[in-house]
């Protein structure tokens, strides 16, 4: 029998999180039984679900490390959910020692477990603050004794946009955090999409997050694509032309192999910006 975590200031373990499932997808132990429970319908109506979660959790350490390749010293991972294996600032101070990380998340369940997880390095921190909010987000006064926005900075915003409404303009919050960013600097993106699936289990995905989480809201490759307008998108891989791909397929040695079926519930991209 699973034994629940303890239960930190402000987290409700009776309703589930986004963060909490995707932990548990990941393998993690940061969950309660709200989750488990919902988890587990889930994957008992869409079997590839714990698949998508390793595809986006690839993806985004694939991007990471070819951002830090490209030079970039400092990043910033927004909606970073609770700490796994390979978290960004592992995948970043592998390739630059002297990397710097920020993570942002509103969830206080992340951020209980992000700041007992994180050593006090100096070059690493975890601050609260909400993505729809771009000026709480890059003026948070620990984020910026640690990130210099005059220099370009590597951001990452992966598997949360979806948990935006359109009515929210998810699109002009991502312009937002673009146009706050040095030239040279990258965003990384991925999206959840039902674009390849059949309506049935989109429909089911929609209606056990809505019952039982949070609203979730999948969209289509050109709804995607607009996340990434006006700026220059990158190749996902060789002999590549640019463009968003399944996250399985950015930066995958074998695209054709590693476009699974989890991996096509998400968009992903990663952009420059001018």
């Amino acid at each position: 029998m699973t034994t629940d975590p303890p239960v930190p200031p402000g987290v409700d373990p009776t309703t589930p999180s986004p963060a909490r499932l995707y932990d548990y997808y990941l393998g993690g132990t940061a969950n309660y039984a709200s989750d488990r429970l919902v988890a587990d319908r889930l994957r008992d109506l869409i079997p590839e679900l714990e698949d998508t979660a390793w595809a986006n959790r690839a993806f985004h350490q694939r991007a990471a490390r070819w951002l830090a390749r490209q030079g970039i010293r400092q990043f910033i991972d927004i909606g970073s959910g609770l700490p796994t294996r390979g978290n960004t600032h592992e995948v970043v101070l592998a390739q630059v020692p002297h990397g710097r990380v920020v993570y942002v998340d509103h969830d206080p369940m992340v951020i209980a477990y992000a700041k007992a997880f994180l050593a006090d390095t100096g070059a690493v921190t975890m601050i609260q603050a909400d993505l729809r909010d771009p000026p709480g987000v890059l003026d948070h006064p620990s984020l910026r004794a640690l990130i210099d926005l005059s220099e370009p900075v590597g951001l990452l915003i992966t598997a949360v946009l979806h948990f935006v409404a359109d009515e929210e303009d998810p699109w002009r919050i991502v312009r937002q955090y673009a146009a706050a960013l040095a030239p040279g600097s990258y965003l990384a993106v991925s999206h959840v999409t039902g674009d390849s699936k059949p309506p049935l289990s989109l429909a089911v995905c929609r209606d056990v997050y809505a019952r039982s989480s949070q609203d979730i809201y999948p969209r289509t490759r050109a709804e995607v694509e607009r996340f990434f307008d006006g700026l220059e998108m990158v190749s996902p891989g060789a002999r590549t032309p640019p463009g968003v791909v399944h996250t399985g397929e950015w930066g995958a040695e074998d695209r054709a192999r590693a476009d699974s079926d989890g991996s096509r519930w998400l968009y992903c991209g990663v952009v420059r910006c001018p």
